[in-house]
């Protein structure tokens, strides 16, 4: 794994450590703090162009295209709200998939079971452990956005997602996100619809650079990929752990993200 992570930088296989205890602790705060953190040059040089070469003949080949539109929540209405409230406004997604047992020799697949990068993630996270999930389509998902298309506006269904950017749009493809717009007791329906109508003057940007590994907090924090441009697709692993082992989706799941139950 030395040849693929900076384990120099980010001292994943030296648990305990001094170093190793720092990085856990930076990144804990950063969490605490803004919601999230980055791990820029996790991946050592080349090696973010490697994975795409790998991924991209099923990326272009056999990918899932997943084209919907949705509102924020990814529900169809909500109770307390009227259908033509502007916190429902419809947003169109569309993006291509590729699973994990699409490329199971691959290094994205290597990297997402690595067990230090678990056991990292899990202090960082306050989390006693974390488990690879169980499902052989959905453990390890890697998306392309091409031109023209976006991940748009949601909130993430489970507390923390983890990402490692493989490659960057030529123009776009970046992540907005507005840190705690709602919370467990307060939805901020109003705030919402602001987000939306893009006068959120708290709304921030981030570009990442291929190769950063990063974390999310997004259950509260509403978040998407802006509109892609150019010839360059955006192309990002996703990585589903969860506390605890043997997580599987059911049959609908499947179909409904990746068009196939098995």
């Amino acid at each position: 794994m030395k040849d693929i992570l900076d384990l120099e930088r980010y001292p994943l296989d030296r648990e305990g450590s001094a170093e190793w205890k720092r990085l856990v602790e930076t990144s804990a705060a950063a969490l605490e703090a803004d919601g999230m953190f980055n791990l820029e040059g996790f991946l050592r040089p080349g090696v973010a162009e490697r994975a795409v070469q790998e991924i991209q003949p099923v990326m272009a080949t056999r990918s899932h295209v997943h084209r919907r539109m949705h509102n924020i929540y990814f529900k169809p209405d909500l109770p307390e709200l009227a259908p033509d409230h502007p916190a429902l406004r419809k947003v169109e997604t569309i993006s291509h998939t590729v699973c994990a047992d699409q490329i199971p020799d691959s290094l994205v697949l290597a990297i997402y079971e690595y067990e230090p990068l678990l056991r990292f993630l899990a202090a960082a996270m306050r989390k006693p452990r974390l488990h690879v999930m169980q499902d052989p389509l959905a453990r390890t998902n890697v998306m392309a956005y091409r031109a023209g298309e976006a991940l748009n506006w949601h909130f993430d269904r489970s507390e923390f997602t983890t990402t490692l950017l493989l490659q960057a749009a030529q123009r776009g493809g970046d992540l907005e996100y507005r840190t705690d717009l709602r919370s467990d007791d307060n939805p901020n329906y109003d705030g919402v619809a602001r987000l939306l109508e893009g006068r959120d003057p708290e709304a921030k940007i981030l570009r990442m650079k291929p190769g950063t590994l990063n974390v999310f907090r997004g259950k509260n924090t509403a978040h998407r990929v802006t509109t892609v441009e150019g010839e360059r697709e955006r192309m990002i692993a996703v990585f589903s752990y969860y506390e605890k082992s043997g997580v599987m989706f059911s049959d609908e799941e499947r179909v409904g993200f990746y068009g196939r139950a098995a």
